[in-house]
């Protein structure tokens, strides 16, 4: 009987019964909320964890648990140093495990920003785009050869993927008036496009991709966000919400980590290959045009458009000035 998992699963109920000795798993952002515990519980269950992190200091002192629970679990763990904001060091991450050259099975894409003031990244790209979206676009490809057939590539992105589709026309702002949430939801809607197209280049060789909405959860990523306007925000679900019958209900990190862990070592890939996962199942598609009267689930049928998709690619690629 196959163990159905939903929004209130945690990390240790989706991989109660997993062994994952022998599994080498990749997961940026190793240095804060869900990517320390999407660490920790892989670690916890064996697997063979390397974590990248903006700031190795703040890192090492927040994975002491990841590192316990690796050797408790015949585990292991390290760190290296990647600045998504700064393809330099992106690029010089991505050279350093190619040079190692051991395979990963399973890449999580977790780390990330979330409604930032404007600014630019090292590179000159809006800092919301450029770091969720650019940053892993660059990071991912060059490590792609590392991640074994049968493996799986996860990206962290958000139902906030609603606020907006791409605009490749002026993907830094330079026309539009900035608004921190629509930043975000570009991205967000970038890192599904970036699924959608590595899974159809990769699954020829079984690799397959996904992007996953963790759910709505307090961690440092909303630093940066008004508590007046995040309140506006959690009121228009609450009653959103309660015309579905349903109640809000914040998540733990072990509960928003599930669906990361439940898409990368659990689920059967063709299920979740090319797809957007929430609530440890994978999102239904919902029309724009019916999303507009308030569906609490599912995802934006923008944001799985396979010639967005490619668009966005090559976009991508003219952008970094690198082709994959």
């Amino acid at each position: 009987m196959v163990e159905v998992f939903g929004a209130t699963s945690t990390t240790e109920e989706v991989l109660s019964g997993v062994h994952l000795r022998g599994k080498r798993i990749l997961v940026t952002g190793a240095s804060a909320g869900l990517g320390v515990e999407t660490a920790r519980s892989l670690a916890a269950h064996g697997a063979q964890l390397v974590g990248a992190a903006r700031d190795l200091a703040k890192a090492e002192a927040a994975t002491t648990e990841v590192r316990k629970a690796a050797a408790a679990n015949g585990g292991s763990f390290e760190l290296i140093e990647l600045d998504l904001a700064n393809l330099k060091s992106v690029r010089a991450a991505a050279d350093k495990l190619l040079a190692k050259n051991e395979p990963f099975d399973v890449v999580i894409a977790n780390a990330g920003i979330m409604a930032t003031p404007f600014s630019l990244t090292m590179d000159g790209f809006e800092s919301q785009f450029g770091t969720n979206h650019l940053g892993h676009f660059v990071f991912i490809n060059r490590v792609a050869p590392l991640i074994r057939k049968g493996g799986r590539l996860i990206n962290l992105s958000s139902a906030g993927h609603r606020f907006s589709n791409v605009d490749l026309n002026d993907p830094n702002f330079e026309r539009t008036p900035y608004d921190p949430f629509l930043a975000y939801g570009r991205s967000k809607t970038a890192n599904i496009l970036f699924a959608v197209a590595f899974d159809q280049r990769h699954r020829n060789r079984g690799v397959r991709a996904a992007a996953v909405h963790p759910g709505v959860i307090q961690t440092e990523l909303g630093r940066h966000i008004d508590p007046a306007r995040i309140q506006g925000m959690i009121d228009q679900m609450t009653a959103q919400l309660a015309a579905e019958g349903k109640t809000f209900q914040w998540k733990t990190v072990p509960q928003g980590a599930a669906t990361s862990v439940w898409a990368g070592v659990v689920a059967p890939a063709d299920e979740i290959g090319g797809r957007y996962c929430e609530n440890c199942h994978v999102g239904q598609l919902v029309p724009e045009q019916i999303a507009i009267s308030g569906v609490s689930e599912g995802v934006r049928d923008y944001a799985l458009d396979p010639n967005t998709a490619e668009a966005l690619w090559k976009k991508s690629e003219q952008l970094v000035g690198e082709s994959f």
